[in-house]
Parts: structure tokens; C-alpha cells; sequence
């Protein structure tokens, strides 16, 4: 029995990672930093619950605690983020970015350093961090001449900026941690409260390369970057 905990999952794209994960035999934590809402959603899924809210290292280290008692983890998804504000030149402050930051890298730095521990006790150690297209450096670069790599851009300076950090973060975790499977996704423009339901594709086709990459055998791949149509350019 594969144990899976995603943050961030009580609506949306990790609700609906979950909700195919539990019926492929997983055991799913959702990790919320709102009781009522994850309780609820771990309730319609047949899932469990953990208090966990990515900018709090206490409650990120009770909940490992809590998972480590309750038989432990294998695959840890970081999918916890948010937007931000900042589209333009002139919304883009420092206080912007460091309200991103906190949560789209900051926090999976930390939920993964209070989770490693528990990580480093299964046959089959996985970390799948939700990224975004947008995090390309190479399609920022020239979006003209990469528009096949993802399904849209936007100039959204906060947003993909923290996204490129967390592609990084995957590559140097992966080369620091060779025990464990680490790679970053990108789930495509998917139709969310995220993006206000502009996406041109349902939650469950963007869920689909979370859970591919959440059954990452032990020879499978780690320090990618990857899509559902494959590799996304760095």
C-alpha cells in the first residue's frame, strides 16, 4: 500500500490528484491549513486528514509527526501555491514577491525538510512539485519560438519567477537526495479557482501527470521537468 500526502489539496487541482490516487489503492492525506475544508474533502474522498499549512514549520512538523505515527510515506506532492497580484511592472514590490515566495517555494523547502525523515523510511521515496509552464525560462526567453512547449503565456512576473525557483530546487534536490524520486510538473492552463476557470483543459486532465509521476517506480526518472506530451523545456 503506496501512502501519499498532498498539500493543498482541498479543492482543485490537488482534490482531483487525490481523488485518482485513492482509487488507484493509495492511502491520500490531505495536507490544509483550513480543518473544516480539508476535513470535508478527505471525507468525500475516503481520504485522510493532517493540519498543514506550508508556512508554518510547527504545523508542517506535527503533521509529519502524525503521518510518521500513523505507518508512514511515500510519496510527498507539493502542490500548495498561490498567484499573487503582481501582473504588472508597477504591482510587482518586494512584498509581492515574498507573499508568493512563502508559499510556491518556501514552503515546499520546508515540508519537504520536515518530511524527509519520514521519506527516507520507504522502499520507494517520491516528491512530485507542481510547477507551471510558466516557470520555463526557455519559453520566457522566447515564447514566440517555444509556443508548442506549454499550452499558453503570460507575462506573470511573480507567479513564474517562483515557479523557475521551484524547477531549481527540484534539480539540486534531486542531485542532493539520489535516494529519493524528485521531479517538477507541469499540469497545463487547467480550468480552476486558481485562474478564475480560464484554463482550456478540466481538472482531470491536469491531474493526470501529477498522479503519472506520484507512481514513479524506484528506477524511474528524477530531476525532470515534464508535461503530459513530455520533457518541458528548463
Amino acid at each position: 500500500m503506496t501512502t501519499t500526502l498532498i498539500t493543498g489539496a482541498n479543492k482543485g487541482l490537488g482534490y482531483e490528484a487525490a481523488r485518482q490516487l485513492v482509487a488507484l489503492g493509495h492511502t491520500v492525506y490531505l495536507g490544509t491549513r483550513d480543518p473544516a475544508r480539508g476535513q470535508r474533502a478527505a471525507t468525500e474522498l475516503g481520504a485522510r486528514y493532517v493540519h498543514l499549512d506550508v508556512t508554518d514549520v510547527p504545523s508542517i512538523r506535527a503533521a509529519a509527526e502524525q503521518v510518521q505515527a500513523e505507518g508512514g510515506l511515500d510519496v510527498l506532492i507539493n502542490n500548495a501555491g498561490i498567484p499573487g497580484a503582481g501582473r504588472t511592472a508597477e504591482e510587482v514590490t518586494a512584498e509581492v514577491v515574498r507573499a508568493v515566495y512563502e508559499v510556491n517555494v518556501y514552503g515546499p523547502v520546508s515540508v519537504l525538510n520536515e518530511f524527509l525523515p519520514v521519506l527516507r523510511k520507504s522502499s520507494n521515496p517520491v516528491v512530485v512539485n507542481v510547477s507551471s509552464g510558466l516557470g520555463s525560462l526557455t519559453v520566457a526567453a522566447d515564447p514566440e519560438a517555444n509556443a508548442g512547449a506549454v499550452p499558453v503565456w503570460i507575462p506573470a512576473p511573480v507567479y513564474a519567477s517562483s515557479k523557475a525557483a521551484l524547477n531549481m530546487l527540484t534539480l539540486q534536490f534531486a542531485r542532493l537526495h539520489p535516494e529519493l524520486r524528485i521531479n517538477t510538473v507541469d499540469p497545463g492552463f487547467t480550468a480552476t479557482d486558481f485562474n478564475g476557470h480560464r484554463g482550456n483543459q478540466t481538472v482531470e486532465e491536469g491531474a493526470e501527470i501529477i498522479v503519472r509521476l506520484a507512481q514513479t517506480p524506484p528506477e524511474g526518472p528524477t530531476g525532470q521537468y515534464l508535461s503530459l506530451t513530455g520533457t518541458v523545456p528548463w
